[in-house]
């Protein structure tokens, strides 16, 4: 692989392996199918050439907890194999009912840490009750099946009951940060009208504390009037009361009657969840996804692919308004104990997510690449002063994980750890690829494509290619494609979001750049959308945040291509240490560390200092931000992006560029 060494980072031991979900499932399924399945290469090829008997497979391996079963597993139109599949025709289910009864009445099930210290620790009668609760106020609300109801709320405990409580109803979840500015808000819980919505009052942040109350203000006064208010925290804070607290909301169904959790059944292509995309350039799309599909898809993640088991502790550091939040809930599926924590990864040190990681015996934790690189660079060694015997898997995603961070957490975080690079996106709600307990992990690879998932690299020709740097497709169906977009009657948002680009073909294309290396690992280079490409020569944008990530003048960067002249510039804006300033010196370094380690196509036209760098609110640089407003187009909805307030220097020097 060109640029990258080719370095074997892990392998399970062979305990290991004997004891994973996945060899498990792939003798599971050679039993019933009477045929030999339990090689990787084997299993793979069939769960994609056998669709219908893979997902069928994985449904009874993963005990779900059908209503009703299907009559058929999969009706794929040939003309429209992936977006008009029907999955499990026939079948019903209740997706909260999956998730809270595998778990064990008397077991701890959910902890909930704030970073002001404090802990609550429900078990799974307790949360089943909590639940039961929210559900019957719900439902006095008026709240039924396929209705909408929204949080506006901290990663904390009172997000986990009110998502189950939605769903065990037959209603549609959807959640954002309590970051989020008002016009942010509205212009995602605005587009889907929901009954109900649950609140943040405040928050504490890196230190300090956060009053929502403006924000909340300005909702409940653009909202829907008939909109119901409840409110998470608001003891904490005087001032005027903004509506239902959550506590007396759960009292106002008291004296009901109490016969247990009233689970609604749902078609597996009902409507469970609504996310949206980033909305960088323009209002973002309401992606709807389905009850069956998000279980099934998310259960063969944590099951197979993750290796997670009854009793395991997971600890995803998440905001509500990121998939990984939905995801890392559906671990409870597998009577798996969940560690949620409101507050900065950061506050007082870096060393506070493995202090808990160590106190909480936290077996899998996920992460981001900026977060390694982060105590990476801030001279961490969690290994050395940390009991981290019970962490067997870091999950990582967001961004490419560097080969510098491997090296890191293999040196100074665990040596045996399972560092489990995934990637996918909030159009899937789930993954394309991710990690594999049977297969050795490499440095800079994904090691392996999701069982069911027939992800290939075209190139614009329509042609799959290996070793060659193109376009993430998948070319069959798969249960977790979202089930429509929100406001989409014709469908003709959601066609031209991922059916577009190869006309002639019905294929997914995601949009994101990677490259499948001959022994089938995945190297992702970012979005597709923000891929350079001078002199007609594709390159991706982290082969040169590698570079600049390993220099030490600077802490951050971001790079676009401006098309000039019939070809692309490469512009690289870089944000320094303190103190520093950017001379022709440094700015002659920069160029020939990227010519030496990369090429010298890769080489920046300009190189200009900035202050910061524009992220998501997942934690996502937001190249084609910074492009548009290079090529002098605006960035109107910045509410999507965590410090919109930096967007202004690249203003000025879009304008210090344009000719006069």
């Amino acid at each position: 692989m060109e640029g990258m060494p080719d370095t074997k980072l892990w392998e399970a031991s062979e305990v290991r392996k004997q004891a994973s979900n996945m060899l498990a499932f792939a003798n599971f399924v050679s039993e019933y199918y009477k045929q030999d399945l339990k090689s990787w290469p084997k299993l793979y090829e069939w769960s994609i050439s056998k669709p219908e008997d893979f997902w069928l497979a994985m449904a009874s391996f993963g005990e779900i907890k059908w209503h009703e079963k299907a009559h058929h597993v999969i009706e794929s139109p040939k003309k429209d194999p992936i977006k008009g599949a029907k999955w499990f025709v026939g079948a019903s289910l209740n997706f909260a009912e999956n998730l809270l009864e595998p778990l064990d009445d008397d077991a701890s099930v959910l902890i909930g840490l704030s970073e002001d210290g404090s802990r609550r620790d429900y078990t799974g009668a307790q949360l089943k009750k909590e639940v039961h609760a929210c559900a019957r106020a719900l439902k006095s609300s008026g709240v039924g099946k396929g209705d909408r109801v929204a949080g506006f709320l901290s990663n904390g405990c009172e997000a986990v009951i009110s998502m189950l409580a939605t769903t065990s109803l037959g209603a549609v979840w959807s959640s954002c940060s309590p970051d989020f500015g008002a016009d942010a808000v509205i212009d995602r819980f605005g587009q889907i009208n929901p009954k109900v919505v649950f609140y943040t009052r405040g928050y504490s942040y890196n230190g300090k504390s956060i009053d929502c109350a403006p924000t909340i203000t300005e909702c409940i006064k653009r909202l829907n009037p008939e909109t119901h208010s409840v409110i998470v925290g608001d003891r904490e804070y005087e001032g005027q009361s903004l509506g239902t607290r959550f506590e007396e909301f759960l009292k106002t169904s008291e004296g009901q009657q109490n016969d247990g959790i009233e689970y609604v059944a749902t078609g597996f292509d009902d409507p469970l969840y609504i996310l949206y995309s980033s909305g960088t350039t323009g209002v973002p799309k309401a992606i709807v996804h389905g009850v069956g599909g998000t279980l099934l898809q998310h259960k063969k993640e944590l099951m197979l692919h993750s290796d997670l088991k009854k009793g395991d502790t997971l600890m995803y550091f998440t905001t509500c308004g990121w998939m990984m939040w939905n995801w890392m809930v559906s671990a409870l599926s597998l009577g798996v104990k969940l560690v949620v924590y409101d507050g900065s990864p950061s506050f007082p040190g870096l060393d506070k997510l493995w202090d808990i990681i160590a106190t909480e015996k936290v077996n899998a934790f996920g992460t981001s690449p900026k977060f390694l690189g982060s105590c990476m660079g801030g001279g961490l060694k969690p290994g050395a002063n940390h009991d981290l015997s019970c962490l067997q898997t870091i999950f990582s995603t967001g961004a490419p994980l560097l080969p510098e961070h491997c090296d890191w957490v293999y040196g100074d975080v665990k040596g045996d750890v399972h560092l489990a690079s995934i990637s996918g996106g909030t159009d899937i709600i789930s993954c394309f690829m991710l990690g594999n307990p049977l297969l050795p992990a490499y440095t800079g690879e994904i090691q392996a494509p999701g069982l069911g998932m027939d992800i290939q690299a075209w190139n614009d020709e329509g042609q799959a290619v290996i070793g060659e740097k193109a376009e993430l497709v998948c070319k069959g169906p798969f249960v977790s494609r979202p089930i429509y977009f929100f406001n989409d009657e014709s469908g003709e948002k959601y066609h031209k979001a991922y059916f577009d680009f190869y006309q002639e073909q019905a294929v997914w294309r995601h949009g994101d750049y990677i490259e499948v290396t001959p022994r089938g690992g995945i190297v992702v280079y970012g979005r597709s959308d923000a891929t350079l490409n001078p002199g007609g020569v594709r390159i991706g944008t982290s082969e040169l945040y590698r570079q600049t990530e390993q220099m030490d003048e600077i802490e951050d960067s971001i790079v676009v291509g401006v098309p000039r002249d019939g070809d692309v510039d490469i512009l690289l804006f870089v944000s320094l240490k303190p103190e520093l300033s950017l001379g022709d010196a440094l700015i002659k370094t920069i160029k020939g560390r990227i010519k030496e380690g990369l090429s010298p196509r890769h080489v920046p036209k300009q190189i200009f200092q900035v202050d910061g760098v524009p992220y998501t609110r997942s934690g996502k640089k937001v190249e084609l931000a910074v492009a548009r407003i290079m090529q002098n187009e605006s960035v109107d909805n910045v509410g999507a992006l965590m410090n919109p307030d930096c967007l202004e220097q690249y203003y000025k020097i879009a304008k210090a560029l344009s000719p006069s």
